[in-house]
């Protein structure tokens, strides 16, 4: 964790930074708004033009492009989905995004529809250690294919149109796991999160939950419409070879 002389020195260093409206606490049973911690304060990137303009921009207009071609392969897989498992064909989960704020995420359903209730007994590593596992007898075979080709994450384009989703941009986490950050780690949040990101082009899907959180940060010290390019170029390539789950 980081102490108070740490948080001192880290404010000292950073001088004046941006504040923003509020921030979620996720000490509790469920999300709730309120003041704005200091370690959200002290991570805060600087208002840089393309941050402030730029970026979101380019996500709104990429972003309405893409989901508009979309449309037929949406339109496809969902057909897939409801024939093969059922309804819901959309899966929406709470996740934590820029500045703590929490927000709905949509995905196609790859699990089966009572994996609640279901007398499988998952033995996997715990979410809060490790990324998903293609191990998980809950998904099905279809959602495994959707996984593994990334093909499930198509309707965050719908996220990044109406602003709660960047193209690029360390992937939103769920917020039982962000209750479990350190505090070095909420420095992810300084950005708004992504659809694809560093962790999404590289090979390392079975690394431990911090280790892929250090990925992540390291793109907050490059962040540039070069850095945003060439992660979306590498994007399609990882999906085609099916790199991570």
């Amino acid at each position: 964790m980081v102490s108070k002389e740490s948080e001192a020195a880290l404010v000292a260093a950073l001088g004046e930074i941006s504040q923003v409206d509020s921030q979620v606490d996720l000490t509790g049973s469920s999300p709730t708004f309120g003041p704005l911690f200091d370690v959200a304060r002290i991570y805060a990137l600087p208002a840089r033009p393309y941050l402030r303009w730029i970026k979101p921009t380019f996500d709104r207009v990429v972003g309405l492009v893409a989901l508009v071609l979309a449309i037929p392969l949406i339109a496809l897989i969902g057909a897939v989905i409801w024939v093969s498992m059922g309804s819901p064909v959309f899966l929406a989960q709470d996740r934590v995004g820029l500045r703590g704020k929490v927000f709905r995420l949509w995905k196609f359903r790859t699990m089966a529809p009572d994996r609640r209730t279901t007398q499988l007994e998952w033995l996997g590593e715990n979410r809060r250690r490790t990324h998903k596992s293609a191990d998980d007898p809950r998904i099905t075979p279809l959602g495994r294919w959707l996984r593994a080709t990334r093909l499930d994450e198509i309707p965050q384009l719908v996220n990044v149109v109406s602003g709660d989703l960047s193209l690029v941009g360390p992937r939103p986490e769920m917020v039982a796991v962000v209750a479990q950050y350190e505090a070095w780690q909420h420095r992810r949040h300084a950005v708004k999160p992504g659809v694809t990101g560093l962790w999404q082009i590289s090979d390392q899907g079975d690394k431990l939950l911090r280790d892929c959180t250090e990925m992540e940060l390291a793109y907050l010290d490059q962040v540039s419409l070069r850095i945003d390019v060439q992660i979306l170029m590498k994007t399609i390539p990882a999906m085609v070879k099916r790199q991570g789950i």
